[in-house]
């Protein structure tokens, strides 16, 4: 069986390990263009890229696969696998291969369908997440699911662990997927779900219940972030996890700022201890490094956007 194998991200890169180790013949993978990347613009390789360079397998990025798949086409490949590739096929993509494309998808389906299932799992304070191995149709991951398996979310986890998790949780779930495929797979039709977007930088509302506040940390680390401003400063968060608090002070109130006793800020209802953090324009570090010799103190308070 001669396999396509389409991915980007760090994400995609463990499977795409594990159908090779597993013997499967991947005959392209397909990835995007390289990017320019950093201040001086340099063009930079997709991970799946530098991975699949690596096992000297050839690599296809066409700018726009609806309209420039020719080199797919000729690769002759029996089926595709689709792992946060990034690019929507089309029907005439999803018939080149006999035995159909089939997508590893971050979620336990038919919920967190589209961009981003792990962050929005995580700031929705899910308590369980999962992967699913299924059929890919013109939809977005609607298709027809073969396996599925869940994983808890933990308090310690930010969206860098968890993706990693479920990166290896996808990965045992394709090559136990292969055989079934080749035999004529058993599916499960999906229900209406829901379809989550693309998550972006964030302002943090600290007027928000503390696993509220505490969630959307997590689930924008280690990027796209997020952040909030006090006293001139804009503080991205890398890390924070709930905390007591019993004062009766305004929600971003900052309830202790010492380097034995980390950052603490009030929310709405409860109170998040920062245990992570990284000024503008500077380096990540522990949140008691980073109020060694500043000026932020107990009693000062963090702007909470306005409503639109």
């Amino acid at each position: 069986m001669k396999i396509v194998f389409a991915g980007t991200p760090n994400f995609a890169c463990i499977p795409l390990e594990a159908v090779l180790e597993a013997g499967y013949e991947v005959v392209a993978v397909l990835t995007r263009p390289d990017r320019p990347q950093g201040r001086k613009g340099i063009l930079t390789p997709s991970p799946v890229k530098e991975t699949a360079l690596l096992h000297e397998i050839p690599v296809l990025q066409p700018e726009k696969l609806k309209t420039d798949f020719s080199a797919l086409k000729e690769a002759g490949a029996d089926l595709m696998i689709t792992c946060a590739y990034g690019q929507i096929l089309t029907q005439e993509v999803l018939d080149l291969f006999p035995l159909g494309v089939w997508n590893i998808h971050a979620s336990l389906l038919p919920a967190y369908r589209g961009a981003a299932p792990i962050a929005r799992a995580l700031i929705d304070g899910c308590r369980e997440t999962g992967v699913t191995i299924m059929k890919t149709e013109r939809g977005l991951d609607t298709g027809d699911i073969l396996l599925s398996k869940g994983t808890p979310i933990y308090d310690s986890d930010d969206c860098g662990t968890l993706e990693d998790r479920l990166s290896r949780l996808g990965a045992d779930l394709i090559v136990e997927a292969l055989p079934l495929i080749e035999r004529g797979p058993s599916l499960q039709k999906q229900g209406e779900g829901f379809v989550c977007k693309k998550v972006e930088r964030t302002e943090v509302d600290f007027s928000r219940p503390s696993r509220a506040v505490s969630c959307l940390i997590r689930g924008l680390s280690p990027a796209p972030f997020a952040y909030a401003r006090i006293a001139d400063t804009v503080l991205n968060f890398w890390f924070a996890e709930e905390a007591d608090c019993e004062e009766d002070v305004p929600a971003g109130t900052v309830v202790s700022a010492s380097p034995k006793e980390g950052l603490v800020v009030k929310c709405g209802t409860g109170a998040v201890r920062i245990t992570e953090l990284q000024p503008a324009g500077g380096r990540r570090m522990s949140a008691r490094d980073f109020l060694n010799g500043r000026k932020l103190k107990e009693g000062m308070k963090f702007d909470i956007p306005r409503s639109i």
